[in-house]
């Protein structure tokens, strides 16, 4: 499960970014270089003027060699690891022990961006770290994850190379501007039967594409909590789109959460996992289930949304730390009032607390046959809209007409 595979995952962006559209700025120019020197490669003779049949150039297998240390190096995680904190502050390091580093990833820590952008007496909690030590730890993970301020104009040069990822639909595609964003939140909710697993499934697979073809060459982890993952859609899916088999099954990562204190234990163990290899999709399907069964009743309701609020921040700090697209399914429930004809009217689980945390909502329901409607409830960069889409054999498809 730990096998690499390069993707768009980003380092540490400035405040008011995101971290997958720097690593998407660095990966374009990674590929233009390798292109520029694949092409004198293959132009050249690896023989030496003068020199006996047979016998090879001796740069050509280290020039192989050169190039597969390249492409493991790329293949390594966008991030800063803990380890630089053992480095003296001279040298942008704190001076932690062995002992502090343990003690770091115990608490569910396992980068130096997950302490940059947490508060200050929220590292006080980590075993054996007092305030003087803690106020040096961030003093030296914000000297190696810079936020700065940016302009608009670099802000809006970040947006247009962030990487996103396709649904499988060209309409929906083009509703979603370009398909599902890195970095960010988007909420799926509707009934039951309406795709919004199916959409999952598909962009497990989709987000192992090329990038110039919609992916992100890169691995998925699904975290499933209605029991509803099955692999058997993946083989399917990927036969679509042309790819291996095995190695689509290889490179997403499952995990099965039974309440909602284990959902988010999950969360810590993500970020570790994160920091092994290269992810550009995290889901969570669905991301309310659990806290529904688990909290009853209005005597519970303020502590089930005070646990949901806690999982959504750790969520929104993993897209964060790591510029994976974070896609959440959710439930709904019926409200009466709803249009004359129609039956009753519809409201995703959750209120206020997932409505501020998602970045993007979708709202999914049921059309004709196979076809399901996509409509854009809430979003900051794409207007209200809706788009057709099917559910096939090969995952999410465009609508017949």
């Amino acid at each position: 499960q730990q096998s690499s595979l390069r993707c768009c995952c980003a380092t540490a962006p400035p405040p008011g970014s995101m971290a997958a559209e720097q690593q998407a700025e660095r990966r374009s120019e990674r590929l233009a270089k390798k292109q520029r020197t694949d092409e004198p490669e293959a132009a050249t003779e690896p023989v030496v003027a003068g020199a006996e049949a047979g016998v090879m150039v001796a740069e050509a297998p280290g020039a192989e060699q050169q190039l597969a240390q390249t492409d493991e190096a790329e293949e390594e995680p966008g991030i800063t690891r803990l380890e630089r904190l053992c480095a003296p502050p001279a040298h942008q390091g704190a001076g932690l022990g062995k002992a502090d580093l343990t003690a770091l990833v115990d608490h569910g820590i396992h980068c130096v961006e997950t302490i940059a952008f947490m508060p200050l007496r929220k590292l006080m909690d980590v075993k054996g770290i007092g305030e003087q030590k803690a106020q040096k730890i961030m003093a030296s993970a914000r000297q190696l994850v810079p936020m700065r301020m940016v302009s608009a104009a670099e802000m809006l040069q970040m947006r247009r190379n962030m990487i996103q990822l396709t649904t499988g639909a060209s309409q929906l595609d083009a509703l979603l501007g370009g398909g599902i964003e890195t970095g960010q939140i988007t909420e799926i909710f509707g009934e039951f039967r309406c795709g919004k697993t199916q959409i999952c499934h598909t962009l497990c697979v989709a987000c192992q594409m090329p990038i110039e073809n919609g992916g992100g060459e890169s691995k998925a982890l699904y975290i499933d909590t209605e029991g509803t993952f099955r692999p058997e859609r993946l083989v399917s899916i990927a036969q679509r789109f042309g790819l291996n088999e095995e190695d689509v099954l290889e490179n997403v990562t499952y995990a099965r959460a039974y309440n909602a204190e284990h959902q988010e234990k999950l969360l810590n163990e993500v970020g570790g996992v994160f920091c092994e290899s290269r992810y550009a999709l995290l889901v969570v399907d669905s991301c309310t289930g659990l806290f529904r069964t688990d909290y009853q009743g209005r005597n519970e309701l303020a502590d089930r949304q005070q646990a949901l609020n806690r999982f959504l921040r750790k969520v929104q700090g993993i897209a964060n730390e790591h510029g994976v697209a974070v896609v959440l399914t959710n439930q709904v429930q019926a409200t009466p009032g709803g249009p004359p004809g129609q039956g009753p009217a519809v409201a995703p689980i959750g209120g206020h607390v997932i409505a501020h945390a998602s970045q993007t909502r979708l709202y999914l329901r049921k059309g004709k046959g196979e076809n399901r409607v996509c409509k854009v409830w809430d979003s900051p960069s794409v207007p209200e809209g809706e788009a057709m889409f099917a559910i096939s054999t090969g995952g999410i498809v465009d609508a017949e007409k």
